[in-house]
């Protein structure tokens, strides 16, 4: 997954979002990291969501990622 655009979409207390993001480093992928605290828009897209993982401008993960199809898609 050279090139791809990944975006870890969380917000400060969330546990399931830190696992996420040990997820994504554990593969060694390089993401954005967006609080979606910090715009409204983002909060009433995903407030129930987080973490949402987007890679090249689509959703693959919310709420929680799946190991094997993240290596899938690897």
């Amino acid at each position: 997954m050279k090139n791809e655009k990944v975006i870890l979409y969380t917000r400060q207390g969330c546990h399931l979002c830190d696992i996420a993001e040990d997820l994504l480093r554990k593969y060694r992928l390089d993401f954005q990291k967006v609080d979606i605290d910090q715009d409204p828009s983002l909060v009433r897209q995903f407030d129930q969501c987080v973490p949402v993982v987007e890679i090249d401008g689509r959703v693959r993960f919310r709420g929680k990622i799946d190991e094997i199809l993240l290596q899938r898609l690897l």
